[in-house]
């Protein structure tokens, strides 16, 4: 599938983070707080992208996450996720 342009940030609110990390097994997963978009990626180049174009491309609002990410499917979403302090 491809895309052109990132989704308007309007359609999402400014609690629209995106974690990325690795998973146990060396996988990139990228994640938002909400726990509604997603997904794992061969490099981190690829999961970078994924979270600019799902962002409305905002770097400020994409975090690398130092220690063991893991990309739960089980998860319940949230949508009232806290925004973190600035």
């Amino acid at each position: 599938m491809r895309h052109t342009k990132p989704p308007s940030p309007s359609l999402y609110s400014k609690t629209s983070l995106f974690l990325i990390g690795r998973d146990r097994a060396g996988h990139w997963v990228v994640r938002d707080l909400q726990g509604l978009r997603g997904g794992l990626f061969v490099g981190r180049a690829a999961a970078l992208k994924y979270a600019l174009f799902e962002n409305g491309n905002r770097p400020q609002a994409v975090v690398m996450v130092p220690g063991v990410l893991e990309f739960d499917l089980r998860a319940e979403p949230q949508p009232d996720a806290p925004e973190l302090a600035a």
